[in-house]
């Protein structure tokens, strides 16, 4: 199949969800192959994918003896897979019915995308009943409005299109020595993402959705570690050391790299606050003055989250219980 898709999933302790995950992806006729990394799952992760196989043949598990991350996980998967369009599943989410169908109509891309909707755990099984029809509208991004959209703020809906989970050409990966970097646990799809569009990815997006996220209050973002906010930011830093950007793309990548920095002072400063109490805490914030602006404005958020209105979204994500969409619906008629 020349347009056969591997959807790869990397998973740790998600036996509760990969067979939900795996039985999406099989009911996918593009799909040709579906590769599950259990990434050192205590529990029966493996068993759980490999009691949704539909006997096609399609399903390979492999395993991690040691967690080693998403990153090192996908990788694998792209080391051990064939096919020519690679697909990146969460072991908690799943594919809606006629995903990769609407996706490959598409022509003129390396990575094409579309919309996400964010669901509650308790909607899951019946989300693909309540999906709106969005009319697909496509269009491509390049690396600066990719950045950009990459750049949450505070007392604004999260958006960042960092989230989106494209289909992706192998060609183009191998062409380029593309590879997801594995010191990175938090941030690894915008990392890969950014460098392709540095080297001249076509980044399509249509507004169509095709991908079910499901949201919980112990998977939010403030569950990654103080160091993995330090390494995202590092990376941005590389991609800043690298080949000839141009100017615009530089300044928004400084901006990223600044807005990610900012989360990690705030996150180390509570950390000093939690392990050896408030004076560490502020000595420190007063000894690092650049530092200072970014933990002061998140304590201040902090503070007044709860005064704020409930938004149209899962209840995970302190919202109504409704579903979310990544992507606004488009204009009508443009």
């Amino acid at each position: 199949m020349n347009n056969g898709i591997c959807v790869i999933i990397a998973a740790k302790n998600a036996a509760p969800t990969i067979g939900r995950a795996v039985s999406s992806a099989l009911r996918e006729p593009e799909t040709s192959e579906v590769i599950v990394v259990d990434d050192g799952s205590t529990d029966d992760t493996g068993g759980a994918a490999r009691a949704a196989d539909d006997a096609s043949g399609r399903l390979r598990i492999l395993r991690f003896d040691e967690n080693q991350g998403p990153a090192a996980a996908r990788n694998h998967a792209i080391r051990m897979s064939q096919a020519p369009i690679l697909s990146v599943l969460d072991a908690d989410d799943f594919l809606l019915p006629g995903r990769s169908a609407r996706l490959l109509a598409e022509d003129g891309w390396d990575f094409v995308a579309d919309n996400i909707a964010f669901v509650d755990e308790a909607r899951a099984s019946q989300a693909h009943l309540e999906i709106a029809e969005f009319e697909a509208k496509p269009y491509h991004i390049g690396l600066g409005a990719f950045v950009e959209g990459n750049i949450s703020r505070r007392g604004v809906r999260r958006g960042e299109i960092g989230f989106l989970k494209p289909l992706i050409r192998r060609d183009f990966l191998d062409r380029h020595g593309l590879r997801y970097k594995q010191q990175l646990r938090l941030g690894e799809d915008y990392d890969l993402y950014a460098r392709a569009l540095a080297q001249g990815a076509r980044y399509k997006i249509i507004h169509s959705c095709g991908y079910g996220a499901v949201v919980r209050g112990d998977s939010l973002s403030g569950s990654h570690r103080t160091e993995d906010l330090k390494r995202l930011y590092e990376a941005d830093r590389a991609m800043l050391a690298g080949p000839a950007l141009l100017p615009k793309d530089r300044a928004l990548i400084r901006k990223h790299e600044r807005h990610i920095r900012a989360r990690y002072e705030l996150r180390h400063f509570l950390d000093l606050k939690k392990q050896f109490g408030v004076a560490r805490a502020i000595s420190y914030a007063v000894t690092h003055p650049l530092a200072f602006p970014a933990i002061a404005g998140g304590i201040l958020s902090d503070k007044t989250a709860r005064f704020r209105r409930r938004a149209e979204a899962p209840e995970a994500l302190g919202g109504t219980g409704r579903i979310r969409y990544l992507l606004a619906a488009p204009p009508r008629g443009q």
